[in-house]
């Protein structure tokens, strides 16, 4: 593996413990959330069309999510200044947290090589994890689609 490969999750690991800026400034702690079913969801950029399409499926689909226990938290690079204007913009009702040094990304296997229009790139790997209560990854699902990712999410956890 080269050294700009990054890990991957699956299911049965320990979700890595991360503490990151919401777009509202506050810090938010994946631990503290024990006891609650937590999904995490990696996206490269805020104010793009895909992430913008991804974001708002996720808003719309928080209230069907948190009904049946889910917090939902997006992550990107983006400065948490830039995560507020994205949640304003788009009315988006999730938590935004900012990952500006790409640690946490890099921890969840979502910043690695990746092929964008033929050439392999170091990027943000669009990627989506399901925590369970006890903080153990349920579900790891790398390389996803901006568009209906949230209904097959919601599919695979048998919302639909």
């Amino acid at each position: 593996m080269s050294p700009t490969t990054t890990d991957r999750l699956s299911p049965g690991d320990a979700a890595p413990d991360f503490t990151l800026t919401s777009d509202a400034g506050e810090q938010v702690t994946l631990s503290n959330l024990r006891g609650r079913k937590v999904i995490v969801y990696f996206y490269p950029a805020a104010m793009t069309p895909g992430c913008t399409k991804q974001a708002c499926d996720f808003s719309d689909s928080l209230d069907a999510l948190t009904s049946t226990g889910y917090e939902v938290l997006g992550v990107s690079k983006d400065k948490p200044a830039k995560l507020a204007k994205f949640r304003e913009r788009d009315h988006l009702t999730l938590t935004l947290l900012s990952d500006e040094s790409l640690e946490v990304h890099k921890a969840f296997g979502a910043y690695g090589e990746k092929s964008l229009y033929g050439k392999l790139v170091q990027g943000v790997i669009r990627s989506t994890f399901v925590i369970d209560e006890d903080g153990t990854v349920e579900l790891a699902q790398y390389n996803v689609k901006a568009t209906g990712h949230v209904a097959k999410l919601r599919r695979d956890l048998g919302m639909e």
